[in-house]
């Protein structure tokens, strides 16, 4: 008897981040499956040039299901979300479905969206709190 491993389909997820507010740095976009959302251990992790205004972000491979999404404007380049003394971020910030962050990130069902087998096109709008 013949066992084939069945293959795994994936499909491109592609997010576009708007509301960057100047081209420095890069923009940083994590893929989150909800056991690593927490502690922000993502799957998948890419990074894409800064340019004012939008930046349209690929990420290939994806298998289906639901993740979610994070993203952040890492401006000065030192490859995380910088914050102040209190803990609010100085750099923009954004999660899947502009789910509102009230004192802590939204919850991984707020921030999920679901690829499916043909992908998916969304969008995140990048938050900033403090002034550059």
């Amino acid at each position: 008897m013949e066992v084939r491993a069945a293959a795994v389909l994936a499909a491109a997820l592609t997010v576009t981040v708007q509301g960057v507010r100047n081209g420095e740095g890069q923009v940083v976009l994590a893929v989150c499956e909800e056991a690593a959302y927490p502690a922000g251990r993502c799957a998948f992790r890419v990074t894409a040039p800064a340019v004012e205004g939008a930046v349209r972000i690929a990420v290939p491979d994806v298998p289906p299901g639901t993740y979610a999404l994070r993203a952040y404007h890492d401006e000065n380049g030192n490859g995380q979300l910088d914050r102040n003394l209190l803990g609010v971020p100085r750099e923009g910030f954004a999660f899947g479905n502009d789910a509102p962050v009230l004192l802590a990130p939204p919850s991984f069902r707020d921030a999920a969206v679901t690829v499916g087998e043909d992908g998916l096109e969304t969008v995140l709008t990048l938050r900033y709190w403090t002034s550059p």
